[in-house]
């Protein structure tokens, strides 16, 4: 399980030495991408890396001289450039940061401004409602809210910047040469509480920083890549990702939506791009579709073939013969990185044979966030790669079939979850981190994870199901959007479980494949393509039940299904 070095890095100790590494390295080079609109006219703005150490530095000055040193402070926000100013401002002066989720409804954003005992929050305009209210319950510990842009009545980030500013030039360098301690917690992060109440995980400035470096010495990122910040920022993997792309003096843009990052691939010339599964299924589904409309399915596949056949002898055409396809992508996009799930081995190939480099990557919040990762020189589809060059893995409490529980160890484990000691030794042992998935190692060192051991499904021969596995081949059917496997009691035996899907079904393909279908007709559709599924799995791992809705599935903000959730409407 060896990791290998193949890109020189610095390790720093924390991410205010990042920041004036960076600066001093790449100076007047782009760091991000401001894009404003008035009315129909669009101006860009380039940030340089000098310019945003000055940036962070006035705000942080600011911050300080309105007495927040030592404070918390809450964000709230779209990502866009001030989220981000925000937050390193926060980390370079040893303020703790507290990102939350901006999809929260109200009560649960108040709860945890009230748990994160946070002193200020800073805030997007657009979810101004929601901030409204909680001042107006004022049952929370913090005592100022902060607009990311000018809003009547509050103090906003445009004008702290600037009196920031004028702070330094009158000789104020409280905040420049604070010493702040790389080891205490400097983030509190709110996990996506699948199963439960979200747990507060708390991270130091070194977490971040050990993690970022071990990055750098096996993904390819140069300071010539534009990279497009999708990935929510109040997530770890997105905040994360941010400080990797300053640290390689990468350009970095903010996407208009989720219905634009074609567009904004195309707009802003995205060679790197870091998402999801299911986005980057649904860009490769939309691939294959357009292909397949213009009848060019059998030309492409042969194309593959023969590319394919080249690249055995260092012969690489796929950016020529593939020029079409990849100009819907944008034509420079040359590396994806794909986190937060497992991502479908089909989906990963495909985008490798069309020219675009693939890497998975695989962490939790309380990794901050990466301890196994592939990397462009060692691949295999479906595994989530090796572990990181400095953290130490292993499989533990291995079954016969010689899957256990993986466990880390390293400088990016978390110091545990805020207030809550019982939880903390639960997954904390011997400075081991459990991370409560399951999986294996192949004889050549490639880590592969089978599912969750929560969701793991027993059967009354012992046999081990994880739905994930299934979930995978389902979600590929053309007709289904989203699916859900579980197991629920067997009539006929009830200390045996029968194994069963929830499927939703794409709306817009069921119309355009079969019109105004009964939902009997289409259940009896989908029904027999789930048999055949069943048959590419021995016997015990066959779906025996199957619901058919047209309802999303109940999901986190960070789009895993709460699978408790679920089971409760389903019991129902």
């Amino acid at each position: 399980m060896e990791r290998k070095k193949y890109f020189d890095a610095t390790e720093h100790e924390n991410i205010r030495e990042i920041l004036y590494a960076s600066a001093e390295k790449y100076g007047e080079g782009t760091a991000f991408i401001l894009k404003h609109k008035e009315n129909k006219n669009v101006k860009y703005e380039n940030v340089s890396y000098k310019r945003l150490l000055e940036e962070v530095n006035a705000l942080g000055t600011k911050f300080y001289q309105l007495g927040y040193k030592d404070k918390r402070i809450a964000i709230v926000g779209r990502n866009r450039y001030e989220w981000v100013l925000t937050h390193l401002a926060n980390l370079s002066g040893g303020i703790v940061s507290v990102p939350l989720d901006k999809e929260l409804q109200v009560d649960e954003l108040e709860s945890c401004i009230k748990r994160s005992k946070a002193d200020v929050v800073v805030f997007d305009e657009k979810y101004i409602e929601n901030i409204e209210e909680i001042k107006r319950r004022n049952d929370t510990n913090a005592k100022e809210y902060i607009c990311m842009s000018q809003q009547e009545n509050y103090l906003d980030i445009p004008s702290l910047l600037k009196e920031g500013k004028n702070l330094i030039a009158t000789g104020d360098k409280e905040y420049i040469n604070a010493e702040i301690d790389s080891y205490k917690m400097n983030i509190l992060l709110f996990t996506s509480g699948t199963t439960s109440k979200s747990k507060a995980v708390m991270l130091s400035q070194n977490n971040i920083a050990s993690n970022v470096y071990a990055m750098q010495l096996v993904e390819g990122i140069y300071p010539t890549d534009v990279n497009l910040a999708f990935l929510p920022m109040h997530h770890i993997f997105g905040s994360t990702e941010i400080i990797v792309m300053l640290a390689c003096g990468v350009a970095t843009a903010f996407p208009d939506g989720l219905r634009y990052v074609a567009q904004n691939l195309k707009e802003y010339k995205v060679t790197i791009f870091v998402g999801v599964p299911l986005l980057l299924e649904a860009i490769y589904s939309k691939i294959e579709k357009g292909v397949k409309k213009q009848g060019k399915t059998k030309t492409v596949e042969i194309a593959k073939k023969v590319s394919n056949f080249l690249r055995f002898f260092h012969i690489d055409i796929r950016k020529k013969i593939f020029k079409q396809i990849l100009n819907e992508l944008g034509g420079h996009l040359r590396f994806v990185i794909s986190g937060g799930a497992p991502l479908d081995k089909k989906v990963a190939q495909g985008f490798n044979e069309l020219g675009i480099d693939v890497a998975q990557g695989y962490g939790l919040t309380e990794t901050s966030p990466v301890i196994v990762a592939e990397d462009v020189k060692r691949t295999k589809y479906g595994s989530i790669g090796f572990p990181m060059y400095n953290v130490e893995v292993e499989f533990v409490n291995k079954d016969e079939n010689g899957i256990g529980e993986l466990r880390a160890k390293g400088p990016n484990i978390m110091l545990g979850y805020y207030e809550n000691p019982e939880a903390t030794k639960e997954v904390l042992k011997d400075g081991w981190f459990y991370t409560g998935d399951l999986g294996y190692a192949d004889k050549k060192g490639y880590l592969f994870i089978t599912g969750r051991k929560k969701d793991m499904i027993v059967l009354k021969n012992g046999k081990k199901v994880f739905p994930e596995e299934l979930e995978i081949l389902i979600n590929r059917l053309e007709e289904v959007e989203e699916c859900m496997v579980f197991g629920i009691p067997d009539k006929k035996d009830k200390n045996d479980v029968k194994l069963s899907v929830k499927i939703v079904y794409n709306k817009d393909v069921v119309k355009e494949k079969y019109g105004d279908i009964e939902k009997e007709k289409l259940n009896e559709i989908i029904w027999q393509k789930v048999k055949e599924i069943n048959k590419t799995f021995p016997p015990y791992k066959y779906i025996k039940n199957m619901i058919l809705t047209d309802k999303e599935l109940i999901k986190t903000t960070t789009k895993k299904i709460k699978r408790n959730e679920e089971m409760k409407l389903i019991q129902k």
